[in-house]
């Protein structure tokens, strides 16, 4: 059970037990209004982070000494949820209890995780020119190769179309275009602007609780915080659906769908929600691979998933060039026959069996704890276990499902399909 606590306005210590594994983890979230201007630079910050901080700037030296402390392992990444960004900083090693020498590696773990939050590794008052430029070259290689998925390409330019100039529409990975703007000053002003306003959530998951709570109190006493109030919910307002298609030398197209619940979700419904998608898309028992995959063999793969912070559903699939047009009609027929017919009680306890399944599996790992609990952070209110999940999720019903679906309507359609060929006049 999550034990909440907070230490400062806008930052909060949580601490789960996590006795079973010999492993423990600290994490920092920093969550921070997503800027369309900064998006770049923003988006490069986790990558010059992580190659260092202020007392081990080295790469190879901080390789080296996490490798010292059996093996551990630090990341450092950025995601998007609804109008924010998050800026991730995470560490995972063996427990105190485990070292052969006695070492105090909670400690350790902490100075290395708080050193790369709170003291990058500045030259003249700014990130290393040197390594701003290096780091660019990834972003750029990164950005670039984009349309080599061509799954995820269709996903997010129909994003891009779906969302428009919202603030949920903001790229996780920043812009081409403007990478070239980007300089060790600018990200350094990118970077003290995160610290000020970022609400912050440190998640300690079987480490010393009294050592995490110490040196996050530390680190924020020099700091001026004016923590920015946070949206947890937005949604797209419905509009007339829009058709896009884009024509590449591929094989197989793909063909993305987004659909707009045209109001905020709210936290209670998630399980009905959880079990739409189910039935609907997400399972190997859905109408969508049952009917549209398996009978009618319109596509490849076809699968639905849900955003609550935007609360929008999608529905991407691989089809045949000459199918996509069949698949879509399909897609939204299943949809209609799940909100005006009827569902059976096999295909939802199918559903659900699936459902409770993965929520048992949760605490199966360090890195599933903190994925759960720290949604239901973002989330707001209540913050449920997996258990209270699954026990919610037993009480899900057909209308509840079928009043879910009824709320969707479809905004865009993207489709990534093969050149046509010229035709010739005999």
């Amino acid at each position: 059970m999550l034990q909440r606590e907070c230490l400062a306005p806008g930052v909060h210590l949580n601490c789960i037990p996590a006795d079973k594994f010999n492993r423990c983890r600290i994490s920092l979230h920093f969550r921070f209004p997503a800027s369309r201007e900064k998006a770049t630079d923003q988006a490069l910050l986790p990558l010059v982070m992580d190659r260092g901080y202020a007392t081990c700037p080295d790469m190879t030296q901080l390789s080296r000494k996490l490798a010292r402390l059996y093996g551990a392992a630090l990341s450092v990444e950025t995601s998007m949820q609804g109008a924010s960004r998050v800026l991730s900083v995470s560490i995972t090693g063996i427990k105190d209890r485990f070292a052969l020498n006695g070492e105090a590696l909670t400690a350790e773990y902490a100075a290395i995780a708080f050193g790369v939050a709170f003291e990058p590794y500045f030259e003249n008052g700014c990130f290393s020119r040197e390594a701003v430029e290096i780091e660019k070259t990834t972003l750029a290689r990164q950005l670039e190769s984009e349309v080599n998925d061509k799954r995820l390409y269709c996903v997010r330019q129909a994003r891009r179309k779906f969302f428009g100039d919202s603030p949920a529409g903001i790229e996780r990975d920043g812009y081409l275009a403007d990478l070239p703007a980007v300089t060790c000053e600018s990200l350094t002003a990118a970077y003290q602007e995160m610290l000020r306003t970022a609400q912050l959530d440190v998640i300690c998951l079987g480490a010393d609780e009294a050592v995490v709570r110490r040196m996050t109190l530390e680190k924020l006493a020099g700091i001026q915080r004016e923590p920015a109030d946070l949206e947890n919910y937005l949604y797209m307002p419905a509009q007339p659906t829009e058709h896009f298609r884009e024509e590449m030398d591929l094989v197989q197209a793909k063909l993305c769908m987004l659909f707009t619940w045209n109001q905020c979700a709210k936290p209670e419904q998630l399980n009905a929600f959880r079990l739409a998608m189910s039935v609907f898309g997400g399972s190997a028992t859905s109408r969508l691979f049952l009917n549209v995959r398996e009978k009618q063999s319109l596509c490849y793969y076809c699968a639905s998933r849900f955003a609550s912070p935007t609360a929008f559903m999608m529905v991407d699939s691989g089809v045949e060039p000459a199918n996509a047009e069949k698949a879509e009609q399909a897609i939204l027929k299943e949809l209609e026959n799940l909100v005006n017919g009827p569902i059976t009680e096999e295909e939802l306890e199918n559903s659900r069996r699936g459902l409770l399944s993965g929520l048992t599996s949760v605490g199966d790992s360090l890195a599933g704890l903190e994925n759960w609990y720290y949604n239901e952070i973002l989330r707001g209110g209540a913050i449920n276990t997996p258990e209270q999940a699954a026990d919610q999720l037993k009480q899900v019903i057909a209308e509840d499902v079928r009043s879910i679906l009824a709320g969707f309507r479809y905004s865009v359609g993207y489709l990534v399909t093969k050149k046509e060929e010229p035709s010739h006049a005999e």
